[in-house]
């Protein structure tokens, strides 16, 4: 035995891969091939098969990676950070970092499009929405979106949706928002016919103005009293949008009272990590008129079977992608965990401890601002309440600048070096506020008190009175609340989630670990270069090794969901078009793809075409061909999804891309099932321009119950001009803009997805990719004798998922594919994908992480399924039946009345395993429609 042998820790790919090589082995034999690399060729095209290995580093143990991660995350230079702009220094709860942000069983959950094993975060969004709409004053808020500056554009499309026209296409925006909102939103509006026109604040509008957009306080800490401007605006029949701050909303005048029609902002300084940009969860709120046109999710209370009180995702049209080309927005994932930390936040502090941090924020700004004034300084600001702007001379400003740096004290510099800006937070001290005085004044002095609070502090007696918010202050009382509301919710930490396109795989802890890190966590997005060398090298190693993943020439972490990588890609995509002076206007789409892809390539400002499937799923190549000699030089892009939609590597896909090259446009290659092919192939080599990567798929960035997200794209060299710009940059220019409000997105959680290639090495990942495939075609086998499979390559495999077709069951047993997805839930199973790609089915994705054993769980539990549809078309009973009252919780199963025509335990426990890890929904099924007749997205206040 040599001493590697001895010494060495295990791989880490035997931790991430779930079967055993015996297990393997016996998995071939079923599906019948002779070895893994027999089944790749046999369903991956071998004109596509990547001939060598990436050039990636070797594996390291998992100690190893650790130390490398603390190593890079100590090359970040901590300063104290008062830049503001948005992101602020907070103290995050133990209690919630601990129970919620490092706790698997929050994390590692999906969606909650299946509600009745979703009521736990569902409730923790609800109370999310609750506190939004109780600051802002505005009766519907969503569920979170993704940063301040897409809010800002989202609720531009709301504006504009609602009194938009080719006559009424200009957006004010006043200049004092924050910089990289204003960024943001130009990049939105440019290739929607939309003018926006950055004024100052309070320009009077004209008729052409569909919606105006202020900033309260603002990016140089004025607090602007909006009713008036807001007024003059709406008498031209245009919509107004006030972006805000939570803590200040605690104190000071709501976004109603200001006549504001939607709010917009961020909640990260409730409980959230700066995190050098994200995630943080933003919120948008907004009145009755526009809660249809409102994106994103809505979580909304409805009643169960029982007549019991449930929650669900309301007005589910809300998310604007299942619209398609007709979608006004693209939001896919929102900012789930996020705001579940910032819901919690405000759960644990209630109104009076909010309003205590508030007003020490509001004494503290004033302090420092008498402080300074007594110094001689000029303070620009009328009013304010946690940013001072200070105008100072040339002169001055360089010994700003070098107390500044002695003292370790970040202070954000405008474009003018005259203007100087410091902005307080609820971690400040008095000796940091004393520092603060010495470095802008050069006097350590503080005033001790002073002569009274400022006048625009109200009263808000009323506030989050909701019991919720008055119940859980000690730390006891808020795990209990947040461990009550875990024990709700089905997440990887019970079972697998098999769900086709959603690839929900191990999110091992020690990718999670370094998020942690002081130095990833609390870094301000916009602190000097020369304090991120570790995130450089973090965001430069991801770049690289993504870049060989892909076969693409240049990577951007900018984008912070794959719906915003599918924009960026397109934008880059319309950009070089226009570069060579061409006007190509058309997107070609095959009737398979996710519904992402029309609405991202209807918010890119171009026209979607439809291009067939063939009778085996494959794009129909001679269709394809017909549409590009139709549209020829007006062909822009095609968005393809490889391997396709229906689960399958097709064969032509190269062909494919030639098509499209042949007349000019560029191949957009949707990633959402790279899972499938890393290692194996790479979409630059066999003809993709463009592609997004979902980190939160692929590389292990874990789903948050439905957020955070990332889709970095990669591009080939003649793209790479046009990849998104600095969203702060003094003037952002190249590119296709910024599609996000920070340069590298969610940076704080790219640690995960270095930790996973770091570990997983180029045999890893690919080791990775041929199991997904093998588990996949493992179930499909299984499942083969009992269901209606759609969809195989030449030789009879899929990728790594399967279609299961359930339509035969309306006819036959009268049951609806969400009966079955109801049903898996009394076997403790969360459902597959249900009807997409195709209606009345089910996509199955085992992803590389399950075992045999949890596989083949899953494979009995759908064929217990079909035997009890087999009973119930023996039987004739189509209504009352184990199928149409899944799923039975537990208050049915001990209830004194039971009527059923079958037994408690053929509901509870049909098959034996089943009593060992038993998971009880908490509610019986959601009645969707009731929900949404009668819609209520906020708790009720304690009167």
């Amino acid at each position: 035995m040599s001493l590697e042998n001895i010494t060495s820790e295990s791989k880490f790919v035997d931790r991430h891969i779930g079967p055993r090589n015996d297990e393997v082995d016996s998995m071939l034999k079923v599906i019948g091939r002779s070895s893994v690399t027999d089944l790749i060729d046999k369903t991956v095209p071998k004109s596509i098969q990547l001939k060598r290995s990436l050039d990636l580093p070797a594996a390291a143990t998992e100690t190893q990676a650790l130390r490398e991660m603390k190593a890079i995350a100590s090359k970040n230079e901590l300063y104290r950070s008062y830049i503001g702009q948005g992101y602020y220094n907070c103290h995050i709860p133990s209690v919630i970092r601990r129970n919620i942000l490092e706790n698997p069983g929050w994390y590692t959950q999906y969606t909650p499009y299946q509600a009745e094993i979703s009521q736990g975060r569902l409730e923790a969004l609800f109370n999310f929405q609750t506190a939004c709409s109780e600051l802002t004053g505005l009766p519907i808020a969503n569920a979170s979106l993704l940063d301040e500056g897409t809010s800002a554009a989202e609720a531009m499309m709301i504006a504009f949706q609602a009194h938009g026209s080719d006559d009424k296409s200009v957006f004010l925006v006043a200049d004092s928002c924050h910089p990289q909102t204003i960024a943001v939103v130009k990049t939105r509006a440019r290739d929607l016919g939309i003018e926006v026109a950055v004024v100052p604040f309070g320009t009077p509008a004209s008729a052409q103005v569909f919606g105006c957009l202020a900033q309260s306080p603002d990016t140089r800490g004025d607090i602007k009293d909006c009713t008036a401007w807001f007024d003059a605006v709406k008498a031209v029949g245009a919509a107004t949008v006030l972006a805000t701050d939570p803590l200040y909303l605690v104190v000071g005048k709501s976004a109603s009272a200001q006549k504001a029609d939607i709010a917009i902002g961020s909640m990260q300084r409730f409980g959230v990590p700066m995190g050098f940009g994200g995630p943080h969860a933003a919120f948008l709120c907004t009145t009755e008129e526009h809660k249809r046109r409102i994106p994103g999710r809505i979580v909304g209370r409805s009643l169960d079977a029982t007549g019991q009180s449930g929650l669900r995702l309301a007005l589910q049209t809300r998310e604007q992608h299942i619209r398609r080309e007709k979608a006004s927005s693209n939001i896919c994932t929102s900012q789930v965990l996020l705001a579940i930390m910032s819901s919690m936040y405000c759960v644990y502090h209630g109104p009076k401890g909010l309003r205590k941090i508030a007003e020490r924020v509001a004494y503290f700004t004033e302090a420092i601002s008498q402080s300074l004034k007594k110094s001689g300084l000029k303070i620009v600001n009328d009013s304010a309440f946690d940013t001072l702007t200070v105008k100072v001379a040339p002169t001055e400003a360089v010994k700003i600048k070098s107390r500044s740096a002695e003292m370790k004290i970040n202070l954000r510099w405008h474009d003018s070096t005259e203007l100087v800006s410091v902005s307080i937070d609820e971690t400040v001290e008095e000796k940091d506020a004393t520092d603060i005085c010495y470095v802008l004044s050069g006097s350590a002095v503080l005033s001790k008190s002073i002569e009274a609070m400022p006048s625009w502090l109200v009263s808000r007696p009323n506030v989050l009175s909701q019991k919720v918010f008055n119940s859980h202050h000690s730390e006891t009382m808020l795990q209990r609340y947040i461990r009550t509301l875990e024990s709700r919710d089905l997440s990887l930490t019970h079972s697998m989630i098999p769900l086709g396109s959603c690839t929900m795989k191990l999110n091992a802890a020690s990718e999670l670990y370094p998020i942690s890190f002081e130095g990833i966590a609390n870094l301000h997005p916009y602190a000097p270069k020369e304090q991120t060398a570790g995130y450089q090298k973090l965001t430069s190693d991801l770049e690289k090794w993504l870049a060989e993943i892909t076969g693409f020439d240049a990577i951007s972490l900018q984008p912070n969901s794959g719906a915003q990588g599918e924009y960026a890609g397109l934008l880059s995509v319309k950009r070089y078009h226009e570069s060579r002076g061409q006007n190509r206007d058309v997107c070609l789409i095959p009737k398979s793809a996710h519904g992402t892809n029309p609405a991202s390539a209807t918010l890119a400002g171009l026209k979607v075409e439809a291009v067939n499937c063939d009778a085996t799923g494959n794009i129909d190549l001679e269709h394809l061909k017909a549409r590009a000699k139709e549209f020829g030089d007006r062909v822009s892009v095609i968005m393809i999804t490889y391997p396709s939609t229906h689960g399958v590597f097709e064969e032509g896909i190269a062909e494919a891309c030639q098509i499209v090259h042949s007349v000019g446009g560029m191949v957009y290659l949707d990633g959402a099932n790279m899972n499938a092919q890393v290692g194996i192939c790479r979409p630059g080599d066999y003809g993709a321009d463009v592609c997004h990567l979902n980190l939160h798929k692929t590389f292990c960035i874990p789903h948050g119950g439905g957020g955070p997200g990332m889709g970095p794209i990669g591009v080939k060299s003649h793209l790479k001009p046009f990849l998104p710009s600095d969203p702060n940059a003094n003037t952002p220019t190249g590119g296709c803009g910024p599609v996000s409000a920070a340069n590298f997105g969610s940076a704080s959680i790219l640690p995960i997805s270095w930790m996973y290639i770091r570990m997983m090495g180029a045999d890893g990942l690919r080791r990775a990719s041929e199991i997904a495939i093998l588990n996949a075609n493992y179930i499909a086998k299984r499942l083969g004798d009992h269901y209606s499979l759609l969809y195989k390559g030449v030789n009879g495999h899929v990728a790594h998922e399967c279609i299961v077709d359930m339509k035969a069951f309306r006819q036959s047993a009268g049951v609806e594919v969400e009966d079955v997805a109801k049903r898996l839930m009394d076997y403790g199973f969360h459902a597959p994908t249900i009807s997409f790609p195709v209606p009345f089915t089910v996509m199955i994705e085992p992803t590389e992480s399950e075992d045999k054993a949890e596989l083949d769980r899953f494979c009995d539990a759908m064929i217990a399924i079909r035997q009890e549809i087999d009973e119930i078309e023996k039987s004739g009973n189509k209504m009352d039946n184990v199928l149409k009252n899944a799923p039975h919780t537990a208050a049915a199963i001990t209830s004194d009345d039971w009527i059923r025509p079958y037994s408690r335990q053929k509901a509870a426990f049909p098959l034996p395993w089943i009593r060992d890890r038993k998971f009880w929904p908490h509610v019986a099924r959601i009645d969707g429609a009731y929900g949404d007749r009668n819609l209520v997205c906020t708790c009720e206040p304690m009167s």
